[in-house]
């Protein structure tokens, strides 16, 4: 009798902690909306926009007859490229694919490192869902893109 009751504890506390875990987050967090000011010429915070010259200013999928089309995606809360080449002095898409089920993701833009100024900031949503950022030209050099909600979420961007 000792024994089925202790073997039937045993099971009801496996039973316990293999509800209680799984194997995404299943938080929906959203930031507030930052309050920076947005650079010149670039979207205020939280757009998808990014100047007049870039088409698709919605931050949805857009038809354009832009060639420059960069795929960006994250899985497991971390972005599953390291590091993005993008044409210099034009403007370009960023197709992102959140494919972290109900975690929020996005991509913002930073000139230098992932604390540097921000330029863009695209629209944070929950996965899974893909959206076009449409980005004003950036000149030659080094960015990071980052993660609003996940700041450990970085990749490097070369604009060439």
């Amino acid at each position: 009798m000792r024994h089925a009751r202790r073997l039937s504890l045993a099971l009801l506390a496996v039973i316990v902690v293999a509800g209680c875990t799984t194997a995404e987050a299943g938080w929906t967090y959203a930031p507030a909306p930052s309050g920076t000011p947005a650079p010149s010429g670039a979207a205020p915070s939280g757009a998808a926009s990014a100047g007049p010259s870039a088409p698709g200013a919605s931050g949805s999928p857009a038809a354009s007859s832009s060639t420059d089309l960069v795929l960006i995606s994250a899985l497991g809360i971390k972005y599953e490229q390291a590091a993005v080449t993008v044409p210099a002095s034009v403007p370009f898409q960023i197709q992102f694919d959140n494919k972290d089920a109900g975690t929020p993701h996005n991509i913002a833009i930073h000139q230098g490192g992932p604390t540097g100024p921000e330029l863009f900031k695209g629209e944070i949503f929950n996965g899974v869902g893909t959206r076009v950022y449409s980005i004003s030209a950036l000149d030659p050099g080094g960015y990071s893109f980052v993660c609003t909600v996940h700041p450990t979420m970085v990749g490097t961007l070369t604009s060439q």
